[in-house]
């Protein structure tokens, strides 16, 4: 049985002494960081987890956390991360949605986790998992890892294979939000499938800044894990934390979206860096433009790119852009705007409306099938049942192949909006604008950003009588939503709304005029 957790004690066996993580100043090695996975998961046990039991863990990135990605499993249990930019409320819909029974928690959100335990029945136990005073009413997460845990059949209680090891929370279409659900042979089929098409190595020195309640970062804990690479994990993205520990660690693999690139670019401090060792860039969640790609290989010669395309349901890639297509000597703008070619685990297609395979250069559904894609979202089988037919998980995402198998996104078939990297869904946000009280109709759409990509947009009617201002409209949503879902711009149409012929909002024609003739 394939069992990830196995992993962090095949590095303790092969390079014992070796270095597995810092964070906050502190190092360990392979056999301290399997210590105390296993001092973690023996705690666990004595709170009353078992298989098929959920852990939530809300923080900021940490040793802690990384720990958390492989000790659940050891006793048959669920790591689920909770977004930490989610309002309270939304948070307890996804601690709701899962069943946590136990709520680990670090100095950064106690007040947030205290909240949720409230709300939520099936919390028994909220776990401290900072360095400061423990806060009344929880318990230590470094004074569990003395317990005795020598009487537990950790293989009888282990998961593996196709158990559940993570749920991702993601937004839905309907505004509840959706728990995807991986496995075991989800996360390593994407480990192993992407190590050699990112031209990873043993050994290396790796840094996490993206949160690892997201499954792209996350999905670098267990490739470390693989390889017995050293991680570096920044608590959260910061241009100059990020510029300090690629220096004073010598690291040689990073992951970006673009925008994070261009800060670090731009920081009136970045000459003061050595770059030297940088010698992956992996990217994401945005087309790399040449004018940065060109730029940065001028500041860090030494450095190769790679961009990957997925999302949570995939584990998360399902294509690669490889270094090759981002060498200088041999550039080609138009292949820089692809998203690349399937990774060789995947198996990815473009559907056309009837379901058949589209022709190179036609636009159609992006569906794809392979040991990456998850089983489902966690108790919704009809949303399931929907996103993946035939053995195809339909992405929802628009796109094309060109005659040489690379791919190309044309748009979205959902109205997801990408920004920044944080995926927005527009009926989370829409759902929270109509109970504005001056509102009467509003739609949600992605307009571009040189910074962010794209950013959410309001459009709004509003009720006869009724008064307010794009501040007011963003204000309101401010108070309700993770910031990140709010529109950074609003538009007061005085007119009504366009409508398509079935009389929905015309969300394309809302788009165009800020599209330019572009992507609406």
């Amino acid at each position: 049985m394939l069992k990830i957790a196995n992993y962090i004690t095949k590095a303790a066996f092969r390079a014992p002494t070796a270095l597995s993580l810092t964070f906050g100043g502190r190092t360990f090695t392979w056999r301290e960081t399997e210590d105390r996975c296993w001092g973690v998961a023996g705690a666990l046990h004595g709170l009353g987890i078992g298989p098929g039991d959920r852990v939530a863990f809300l923080g900021l990135n940490s040793h802690r956390y990384f720990e958390c990605y492989f000790a659940p499993s050891r006793i048959g249990a669920i790591l689920v991360g909770i977004n930490f930019r989610l309002s309270v409320g939304e948070m307890i819909e996804c601690i709701e949605d899962c069943g946590a029974k136990i709520l680990i928690a670090d100095e950064e959100h106690v007040d947030q986790a205290r909240d949720i335990a409230a709300a939520c029945a099936r919390v028994e136990t909220l776990i401290y998992a900072g360095d400061g005073p423990l806060p009344v009413g929880m318990v230590s997460y470094e004074q569990m890892l003395a317990a005795e845990n020598s009487h537990i059949d950790f293989d009888a209680l282990a998961s593996g294979d196709d158990d559940p090891l993570t749920i991702f929370y993601t937004g839905g279409t309907t505004g509840k939000p959706k728990g995807v659900v991986l496995s075991h042979n989800n996360h390593f089929a994407n480990a192993m499938g992407t190590i050699p098409q990112y031209n990873f190595f043993p050994g290396e020195t790796h840094v996490l800044s993206g949160p690892l309640f997201h499954a792209a970062p996350g999905s670098r804990v267990f490739t470390a894990t693989i390889l017995q690479c050293h991680t570096v994990i920044i608590a959260k993205f910061d241009v100059a934390e990020l510029m300090e520990a690629i220096a004073a660690y010598q690291a040689n693999v990073v992951q970006f979206v673009p925008t994070m690139m261009s800060m670090m670019l731009d920081h009136p401090n970045f000459a003061d860096y050595d770059f030297s060792s940088l010698r992956m860039l992996t990217y994401g969640s945005s087309p790399m433009p040449v004018a940065l790609l060109n730029r940065t290989l001028k500041a860090i010669p030494s450095v190769q790119f790679c961009q990957a395309y997925g999302m949570t349901e995939a584990s998360p890639v399902l294509t690669i852009l490889d270094k090759d297509a981002h060498a200088p000597d041999t550039l080609d703008p138009r292949r820089l705007t692809s998203i690349g070619q399937p990774v060789n685990h995947v198996d990815v297609r473009v559907f056309s409306e009837d379901g058949q395979p589209a022709a190179p250069g036609e636009i159609g559904e992006i569906v794809a099938r392979g040991p990456n894609i998850m089983s489902g979202y966690w108790g919704q089988p009809e949303l399931t049942q929907q996103a993946i037919r035939d053995g195809w998980y339909y992405t929802g995402d628009g796109g094309y192949f060109d005659e040489e198998g690379f791919l190309f996104l044309a748009g979205r078939v959902k109205d997801m909006i990408i920004s920044g990297g944080e995926n927005v869904y527009p009926i989370e946000t829409e759902n929270v604008l109509s109970q504005h009280p001056a509102v009467k109709d509003c739609a949600v759409i992605g307009i571009p950003d040189d910074l962010w990509g794209e950013t959410v947009h309001a459009v709004v009617t509003l009720k006869d009588g009724q008064a307010a201002t794009p501040e007011d409209i963003i204000a309101f949503c401010r108070d309700h939503l993770a910031h990140y879902k709010c529109p950074r711009g609003a538009t007061i149409r005085s007119e009504p709304m366009p409508l398509t012929g079935v009389n929905k909002i015309d969300k394309r024609a809302l788009r165009a005029p800020f599209w330019d003739g572009g992507l609406a």
